[in-house]
């Protein structure tokens, strides 16, 4: 059974950048596609980014697109977010998730409750 541990979320000034990082355990990780989604207080859970098993397919949320960079790698098992131009909106606790399907655009309408493997989050604060 794959687990993932979020690691990468701290404090930064607006318009900074940090890089998020989810490390997998476990030998099949390269057989599912991951996404990243966040969660501010008071608000739903809302999907971010995703990548597919090997690399090919790519989606982002509107609201990230041009500032937001996902990549894998399969032999370190870790699938990594570049936030860059960070805004006090993005201020979230960022979770990854994996899932041996891939959803493509509709990553953003998949339940939480349908992704079979969640990370425990990590906190990212940007300050104006």
């Amino acid at each position: 059974q794959v687990q993932l541990v979020e690691s990468g979320g701290g404090l930064v000034q607006a318009g900074g950048s940090l890089r998020l990082s989810c490390a997998a355990s476990g030998r099949t990780f390269s057989t599912y596609a991951v996404g990243w989604f966040r969660q501010a207080p008071g608000k739903e859970r809302e999907f971010v980014a995703a990548i597919s098993q090997g690399r090919m397919f790519i989606y982002y949320d509107e609201a990230v697109k041009s500032r937001f960079t996902i990549s894998r790698d399969n032999a370190k098992n870790t699938v990594d977010l570049q936030m860059n131009s960070l805004k006090p909106e993005d201020t979230a606790v960022y979770y990854c998730a994996a899932d041996r399907n891939w959803y493509g655009s509709t990553w953003s309408l998949v339940g939480a409750g349908n992704l079979e493997i969640w990370g425990q989050g990590t906190l990212v604060t940007v300050s104006s």
